[in-house]
């Protein structure tokens, strides 16, 4: 492991840092902020998975995590959005390859030598930081925005156990009947739609839900709202009746001013369940 960059923040360390991944068959580079707590022993940690088009970097500096991580005493991760480099699988797109796996493990070429993100993010980076680094692997939260939120509801119903809570701003809570997902979901997975259903949050919550608690925000103005569909999400949710608060944020769009406006709450309530 590498270490590209480490600067003071909040009293703890924001890092940047890179290492050759098997999962993904690529370097892949992500950031950790670690809070002062983490000089004393490990530290509770959420995962914070970016939505398309984004790198580790955006949520990092955009979203206005760090001090209210500080304040609770949790550590943050930001991984990449997908594997990158040369001779790496990438479309003319910006909603398929580089900047949008989709948190997926590709079955199909060209993307199934590199694009593995979902054991990358569940089991390869998580083996990583828990090994090099301050924080306690028993206790996991996973949150994220539009792809990323995605990736993490999906991840967190999916990984039973692993997560204490999870969260998202803006998910795609509804692919296999969205634009954003449909493309994806065939290209990486294959044409038959049964093995798309373990990444739809929506399929998921009606299959197995998640044993804990869930938080989900979205903008009543967000400009991608027929894709993202949280309808689907609330409609499967009370069916299972899931503990969860799933609110509409009146006049609130898709971007990072939304994902900051609302972080202090997303990272309380994390740290509810992980100091519980």
């Amino acid at each position: 492991m590498e270490t590209v960059a480490e600067n003071k923040c909040f009293g703890g360390v924001q890092g940047v840092y890179s290492h050759a991944s098997k999962a993904t068959g690529c370097d892949m580079t992500f950031g950790l902020f670690l809070p002062e707590e983490a000089r004393d022993g490990p530290v509770p940690v959420l995962w914070y998975l970016s939505g398309l088009t984004c790198t580790h970097e955006n949520a990092m500096v955009k979203a206005g995590a760090q001090g209210w991580a500080a304040e609770q005493g949790i550590a943050l991760v930001f991984p990449d959005t997908s594997p990158r480099g040369e001779g790496v699988a990438d479309d003319d797109g910006y909603d398929l390859g580089q900047g949008a796996g989709f948190y997926v493990n590709a079955t199909q070429d060209p993307w199934k030598p590199h694009f593995q993100m979902w054991d990358y993010v569940a089991e390869e980076l998580p083996g990583l930081v828990t090994s090099e680094f301050a924080i306690d692997a028993e206790r996991q939260a996973i949150t994220g925005h539009s792809m990323g939120g995605h990736g993490a509801l999906t991840l967190a119903m999916g990984r039973k156990g692993q997560y204490r809570s999870v969260s998202a701003f803006s998910p795609i809570c509804h692919p296999t009947a969205s634009d954003w997902g449909r493309k994806q979901l065939k290209a990486y997975l294959g044409t038959d739609e049964a093995a798309w259903a373990r990444h739809d949050a929506a399929l998921m919550m009606r299959d197995v839900g998640f044993d804990g608690p869930m938080l989900v925000d979205t903008g009543t103005s967000d400009q991608f709202i027929d894709l993202l569909k949280p309808e689907a999400l609330a409609e499967a949710a009370n069916a299972r009746r899931q503990e969860a608060t799933l609110r509409l944020q009146k006049g609130y769009d898709h971007s990072y001013f939304f994902v900051s406006s609302f972080m202090e709450d997303h990272i309380a309530f994390h740290a509810e369940a992980l100091y519980a």
